[in-house]
């Protein structure tokens, strides 16, 4: 998976506005704050708003506002509504039309690329944007993998082991 030039630029305007949740930004004053270009910042700025996340203000000293609680907005929430979802892998879009790929029940990767997606999720809905801009915390994974038989749980290759 990619994070897009486009999410990286949300998410450093939406930055400035977490800073100062209370604020009411210019998509020009983001822009310049956040390195970001201003045709691009109004684009992202219709996404962010589209998804509920900042609200829009008219006027002369308009722009845009933070529209949710920080302590409970996700990383993932941004990207999703920038980006749209988490996907690693082609598994679902590989086929003609968009359809899932042919190969999908008898491919060796599918779980390995699908289980990407769910730890990228996971990651990235754990930390709130209060987390990562306020408090400056970093999020430290503490994954382990384990190869089990196919069609073996995970619960019966534990109770294996014991």
């Amino acid at each position: 998976m990619d994070i897009s030039r486009k999410t990286d630029y949300a998410l450093r305007m939406i930055a400035r506005l977490v800073e100062s949740p209370d604020a009411t930004l210019s998509v020009r004053s983001a822009a310049q704050e956040s390195s970001v270009p201003y045709s691009f910042a109004r684009s992202i700025q219709r996404d962010l708003a589209a998804a509920g996340l900042v609200t829009n203000v008219r006027g002369a000293s308009g722009g845009m506002r933070l529209a949710v609680d920080p302590r409970e907005t996700t990383l993932l929430d941004v990207v999703r509504a920038v980006q749209g979802p988490v996907v690693f892998g082609c598994c679902r879009t590989a086929g003609d039309g968009g359809v899932p790929c042919p190969n999908r029940a008898d491919c060796r990767y599918t779980s390995v690329w699908c289980q990407s997606e769910r730890l990228l999720e996971g990651l990235f809905g754990s930390v709130t944007l209060h987390q990562l801009i306020v408090e400056r915390r970093t999020p430290v994974p503490h994954a382990t993998f384990e190869l089990v038989p196919e069609g073996e749980s995970r619960r019966a290759a534990e109770d294996a082991r014991r």
